[in-house]
Order: C-alpha cells, then structure tokens, then sequence
C-alpha cells in the first residue's frame, strides 16, 4: 500500500525529528531568522562561522527541514534559478557568467561542508542528464544546450543516443545533455545534520513557533516578539502565509513517488550505474534520482497551484497525480511496470512573478530575505546563506554584486488572474506532452506552440 504524505518518504527513511522547544517569551538577538529550512540554516551557519559571538536566534513553524527542504528530489544542481537574459538586463553578461560560477562552486561547497562536519546525505556527485525520449524534443534539447553555453554553463555538454544509453537506458532516448556540476542528496539528512551542527555553533532554534509578522526589527510570534538588529526572511514556498506577503511569491507545488527497491534484474536493464540524476525534455518535465537504496524517485507539477495560495497537508498529493508519475516513470522505464509505489508526497516551492530567485537586505530597516528559488532551491540556499552572511556584516564581495542581489519584482495578480494564470500555463505544457509524446503528433501542433511560447517567457 502507498503510503500518502507524512510529510516525505526521506523523513521515513531518518524519521519525524523529536520537537525542540518553543519560544516561551519575548527575547533579543543580534540576527533573527525565520523560518529552519536549508536557506534559514545555511545563514545561521555562515553567520556564527563568520562571527561565532553573533546571537542568532531561529525562528520555525513546524520543524527544521519541514518544508521543501526536505521535501525536494534531492538535486543539488549549478543550475541558475532564474532567466540569464533577466539577470543580464541588469548586470549584463559578465554578471550572469559570475553567477554561473558562483553556482558551480556553490556545489562543492556544499559537498565540502557536509563533509567537514560529519553530515551523511547519500552524496554522490554525479552529473545530471537531461534525456530527449521523443522526436519533439530533441529541438529543445540542442536549442538548451547553446543557450547554456552561451550564458556561461561551459561545462554542458551534448550526448547522442549511444552515449544516453550507455549511462542510462530511457525508453526511446534520442539524445541527452550531460553536465558535471550536480549530486545527489538524500534532502532529509541533510537539513537535520544542518540543524544539528548549527545548534552546535550556539544557534537557537525554536520549533512549533508561528510567526504571524515581520516588521522592521521584530519577528512577531503568539509566544512573544524577537527583537533584533537583522530579521532575515527565509520561508521561500510558504511566504504566502505571512502578513502583507500573499502575491510575494507564488507557492508552487511538486510531488514526488518512490518505488520500492528495485532487483539487481531490474537495474541490469535500466543501467543508471552513475547515479546521475535525470531530467526529461518534456515540457512539464519530471525530475528523478536513483536512490541509495536502489529505488527510484520521481517527481513533477501534479496539481501546480491551489487557489489562494493554500499550501499541502503534510505532504499529501492527490491520487490523479501519483497516477500520472508512475504512468510517467513506466514510460521512461518499462521494466519497473511491476513495481510498486511505496510513498507519494508533496511540497511547495517559491516561484516570483519574473521566475528569478532574489536575496537582499534593507540596512535601514534591518529587514532581509532570500528565495523564490524555482524549483533549484538545494544548492542555491547554500548560496543565498553566505551572501545574506556577507550582507549583514556589510561586507562588499563578489557574492553581493552577483545580479540577484536586492532584484525587486512586482507582485503576483492577484485572485482569480493567477489561478487562472498558473492552472493554464500548466494545462497547455501537459496538453502538449501529450499530443508530442503520447500521441506521436509534431511540434507544429497549436498545442505545443502555445507551450513552447509560454516556456521561452518563463
């Protein structure tokens, strides 16, 4: 039987961690950070590395690593969360490829990290693929890859079907791209062991306290108000629930299903030997990873957005979508048809009206915050954790001049326009999946040029 929710299959894995304490008063801090998710962790980490005598206190409503941080399909990927050509409006392209940069090492410090401080996350640095599986994309494909290129991402290279299958054999592969700058996490262990070692540094973390407001210099909680210099925003998909924060940032929302672990048969006729982690071409594409004990876990949209920015239960997606990700999976991979679905989640991520992710600091009102990450949020945290760290100690480095630093963007419509937006945005992606890949039709179909059209504005 599926399990449906509790929160994700890795907390199954590590288990629901014990609660720490509320805040039970009002108290002060030099810095306040709301929100234990990996970008709320990662600059309280930072921070005390930086300057171990700052007071850092953390503010969460459920859990450490509740949220998408633990909910993700484990890509720690230099993929930029955001548009090059809207970054490059105002740094140019000399802003964009530092970002790049900035991104691929951003990787491997976060590697070197879990390393340094004894954080097992099943890490496997393997590269990501990028399969076309039907005619249709491979246009797509070559198109991406030299936009990449063009933008910095040197390191992206083109496959042709012999070389896709040799890595991994994908059920009518035609090609794939193929870069060196991604691992792959188990996302549970590794904000729990984030958790850890920064409670170690002499962060205090306060879990099951709601923060109803931020204002300048105050997070307001129904147990008191934390009054400190810097109240650093960090609750990416769920910022929608804060006060004044409802159109900030869209919450999106993703699932994800996990098989049970598969035979040696099995993998014989898949390969995946690499470990790497595979994306498709399609335009609601799936995103997926081989994971340590040989399952595989595969995600995608399902149902994207809930009318007023409403967020999950605790994980629970709906039946119709689970349906779709296996149909998804067994296309990919007929030989797991047998194989059965073990557990289903889903999360939220935060998505800006331009689809750039955004970290920033206001000096005069001490207010900050970081996110709208896009889906990219495993490694850009850790980013956005050193550059926060850099702008609260108004240090003037290569992170704070990178061209997502203090990006303003208007707000999201507001209710019905962007359910309606969003619903139909991913209703043309799946009707022209369907007309490319299950029903062999072209590209030229009404239906996939809407869709191309609405992917090149995102």
């Amino acid at each position: 039987m599926t399990v449906n929710g509790g929160v994700s299959f890795w907390y199954r894995e590590v288990g629901i961690p014990a609660r720490r304490p509320p805040l039970e008063r009002s108290v002060t801090a030099d810095v306040c950070v709301v929100g234990a998710g990996y970008t709320g962790l990662w600059t309280a980490y930072y921070l005390k590395k930086a300057d171990p005598g700052l007071d850092v206190v953390v503010l969460e409503r459920k859990f450490a690593g509740y949220g998408a941080s633990g909910r993700n399909g484990g890509w720690l990927t230099a993929a930029l969360a955001g548009s090059p050509r809207r970054f490059a409006k105002t740094h140019g392209r000399e802003g964009v490829y530092a970002l790049q940069r900035a991104m691929n090492a951003t990787v491997d410090e976060v590697i070197a990290v879990a390393r340094a401080e004894g954080i097992d996350a099943d890490i496997v640095k393997s590269g990501i693929l990028r399969v076309a599986h039907a005619p249709s994309h491979l246009p797509r494909l070559g198109a991406g890859v030299r936009t990449a290129r063009s933008w910095g991402d040197d390191d992206l290279e083109l496959l042709d079907a012999g070389q896709t299958t040799a890595r991994i054999r994908v059920d009518g592969a035609l090609g794939a791209s193929f870069s060196p700058n991604c691992a792959r996490v188990q996302p549970a262990k590794l904000v729990q062991g984030l958790a850890r070692v920064v409670e170690e540094l002499g962060v205090r973390i306060y879990e099951s306290t709601p923060v109803t407001e931020i204002v300048p210099h105050e997070a307001r909680t129904p147990y008191g108000t934390v009054r400190a210099k810097f109240v650093l925003r960090a609750t990416e998909g769920f910022t929608a629930g804060l006060g004044g924060e409802r159109r900030t940032w869209l919450p999106m929302n993703s699932s994800l299903i996990v098989t049970e672990p598969l035979s040696q048969r099995v993998w014989d006729e898949i390969g995946w030997e690499g470990r790497e982690l595979l994306g498709d071409m399609s335009h609601a594409y799936i995103y997926a990873q081989r994971t340590a004990d040989d399952r595989i876990a595969i995600g995608g949209r399902g149902v994207p957005y809930r009318f007023g920015s409403r967020t999950d239960d605790d994980g629970r997606t709906h039946a119709t979508t689970v349906r779709a990700l296996q149909d998804a999976l067994v296309r990919l991979f007929p030989a797991v048809r047998d194989a059965a679905v073990e557990h289903a989640w889903c999360g939220v991520l935060g998505v800006p009206r331009d689809w750039c992710s955004t970290a920033s600091l206001d000096p005069r009102t001490g207010l900050g915050w970081a996110g709208g990450y896009v889906g990219h949020g495993v490694s850009t945290t850790n980013l956005a954790g050193r550059t926060l760290r850099d702008l609260v100690l108004g240090a003037d480095t290569e992170l704070t001049r990178l061209p997502w630093v203090g990006r303003k963007v208007r707000k999201w419509e507001p209710e019905p326009l962007r359910w309606i937006g969003v619903r139909g945005m991913y209703a043309a992606y799946r009707a022209a999946d369907r007309a490319e890949i299950v029903e062999g039709r072209s590209t030229t179909s009404p239906i996939a040029k809407v869709a191309d059209m609405v992917a090149r504005r995102h």
